[in-house]
């Protein structure tokens, strides 16, 4: 492994001094937080009893920034926290009867995408933990026909058996109790189906009562014939649990279990005539339980969400088998979606607007086109697979124009997502106040957090954040622990696709004195330009005192290969390198402006780490 050496103290950039601070905040924050919230054995302050299918994926989100922040340079204390976490998450939501043999007993793969996300952090941040690697190796056998408890995939008509799927295997009969803690709720999104009996079949945007014993004791009806059994492409975010179990292994039998499925549907969609049908039976024929429709399956082309939910699956799916093959062709099923809505777009009062809802009239429900997940979608295609052809349609849809300087930054979503638009502004070459505006949100969300935890003084075991359904979510809406801007800054990355993504990082690092990832303390980082054969890395060693020795990582899981570096400097020369990894040494107070060559996509990914014995 080759080593830099920088020397010479400097003035810290402001970006700099602020990065290490938030992580530093960060390291404070997150224990107050699990005090407040938690009783000893790290169980949540909570009801006795929580009904329905619905609920551990928001318990596991609620410390899933955890291991992504021990990745990028957290504490010790709150790796071994985030681990605790999920054990107490996971043995609570077992006596609540939601979770079998450590997975959600039955529920759909975009909750399943939000709560599962935590495994591949733990992946990243140690794979060398037996627990977790036993675990994942377990669930993955979940969904490769291995496991007959929960046989979940069925290896000839390569479908995964039931959109309601997990530890007991698929459903194929879902019941009242099921739905307990969602019917006031989905009593404001579109019906399943135009033809419920006792609605207006003629209004594509019908909705029905859920609260009404009747009218939902109809609707569960019809979403048991049609909808059960057969297969979903919101399944497709299985991938990532498939791929998790590849990058602790390597074992050929996961790669390619994952491209078999995505192969898989990629056929359905050229038997569509290009468009994905969202809904094939059980015996893989699209249709086979929608009397002949493509449309209407669970999380499909109508209900609950539209398109949306469904694009990301698509997405994520294409991005994994780009991983595993160094192939970005994968994309091209989440490529031509995005392309035929494009293709039927239409301008209303001067706003591009695309369809996001089929049903029994047609395309409805036109949303605005920068609104619709496809463009964000294309910006993580494009980190991907760095293809020329996704740019052109970011560009076709978006323009090259900057965002306005004054434009308000998007805030910390859920469980503290962050927004890609303007990390990907930022490392083409636009926007240019990004990493000062990404630094002043993350502090102020952290303090708007803080300060809701220190002001509430309820019983939480009797209290209600809204309605029943909803206090459920409250712990991820306040855990102060938010890295995902501090990780597009360092690491180049526009962290993972919410509902069941990977990171797809451009650099990863280590501290070589310490033997962990992430950045050593006093370390901060910023990838400032992200191009196909390189990447600019400014280091930054805040400590006036003491060297700090770093391990920079090509790529997230190792894939990608540096071939040389060169210092900023008008002598500078290349430093070739020829490898996966390179030590930068960072002397007191020093910097290093680097200039990162790059083959993308070169090895195959693993969780391996480069640390010395």
């Amino acid at each position: 492994m080759k080593t830099l050496q920088f020397t010479g103290r400097t003035t810290p950039p402001d970006w700099a001094l602020r990065q290490r601070y938030l992580i530093d905040l960060m390291n404070q924050a997150g224990p107050r937080f699990v005090r407040k919230y938690t009783r000893p054995d790290g169980t949540f302050i909570w009801r006795d009893d929580w009904p329905g299918m619905d609920g551990s994926d928001d318990g596991y989100e609620s410390y899933l920034s955890f291991p992504l922040f021990y990745v990028l340079g957290g504490s010790d204390e709150l790796h071994d926290l985030g681990r605790r976490l999920w054990n107490a998450v996971t043995w609570q939501f077992t006596q609540f009867g939601t979770v079998t043999r450590e997975f959600d007993s039955y529920y759909d793969w975009m909750h399943h995408g939000e709560s599962y996300t935590y495994l591949h952090y733990f992946g990243l941040a140690d794979p060398t933990h037996y627990v977790d690697r036993q675990r994942a190796l377990k669930f993955a056998a979940m969904y490769t026909g291995d496991d007959p408890a929960a046989p979940n995939w069925d290896p000839v008509h390569k479908i995964i058996r039931s959109p309601i799927n997990g530890g007991k295997g698929p459903c194929f009969e879902m019941t009242a109790l099921d739905w307990l803690t969602h019917r006031e709720n989905l009593s404001h999104y579109l019906s399943p189906y135009e033809d419920i009996p006792g609605l207006d079949a003629t209004d594509p945007f019908v909705k029905a009562d859920w609260t009404d014993d009747e009218v939902f004791g109809r609707i569960l009806k019809l979403m048991n014939e049609r909808m059960v059994p057969g297969d979903v492409p919101l399944n497709l975010n299985a991938t990532s649990l498939i791929t998790n179990a590849y990058l602790y292994t390597g074992e050929e039998r996961y790669r390619q279990w994952v491209l078999d499925y995505v192969q898989a549907w990629v056929e359905r969609t050229r038997a569509n005539g290009g468009l994905i049908p969202d809904n094939v039976g059980p015996t893989g024929k699209i249709g086979e339980r929608m009397g002949g429709n493509w449309w209407g399956g669970y999380y499909g082309w109508r209900w609950p969400h539209g398109g949306t939910v469904m694009l990301e699956a698509l997405c994520n799916a294409g991005c994994n088998a780009t991983l595993l093959t160094g192939d970005p062709s994968w994309l091209d099923l989440f490529r031509s979606q995005a392309d035929r809505l494009w293709e039927m777009r239409r301008l209303e009062s001067d706003q591009i607007m695309i369809p996001n809802r089929y049903g029994a009239q047609g395309w409805f429900q036109f949303i605005p086109h920068t609104a619709s997940p496809t463009l964000r979608l294309l910006m993580h295609a494009y980190a991907v697979g760095r293809q020329q052809q996704d740019m052109d349609r970011i560009q076709e849809q978006y323009g090259d124009r900057p965002l306005p300087s004054t434009q308000p930054l998007p805030g910390c979503g859920k469980a503290g997502s962050f927004h890609v638009h303007e990390w990907f502004e930022y490392t083409v070459g636009r926007n240019p106040d990004f990493p000062q505006r990404v630094l002043a949100v993350t502090e102020a969300e952290m303090r708007r957090r803080l300060n809701q935890i220190d002001s509430e003084s309820l019983d939480w075991r009797t209290w209600n954040d809204g309605p029943d359904w909803q206090d459920v979510h409250h712990w991820q809406n306040v855990n102060p622990v938010v890295p995902e801007g501090l990780m597009q800054m360092a690491m180049g990355t526009p962290a993972a696709v919410y509902h069941g993504g990977m990171v797809h990082a451009a650099l990863r690092y280590f501290d070589r004195e310490c033997r962990r990832p992430g950045l050593p303390t006093g370390v901060a980082a910023l990838v400032d330009q992200v191009q196909d054969d390189h990447v600019h890395l400014q280091l930054v060693n805040t400590d006036v005192l003491g060297a700090k020795e770093v391990i920079v990582q090509a790529g997230g899981c190792a894939e990608h290969e540096f071939t040389e570096a060169v210092a900023d400097g008008p002598a500078a020369t290349p430093e070739a390198i020829h490898g996966r990894h390179l030590t930068v040494r960072l002397e007191p107070g020093a910097q290093a402006l680097l200039r990162l060559g790059m083959k993308r996509l070169a090895h195959r990914p693993t969780y391996d780490q480069p640390l010395p014995e």
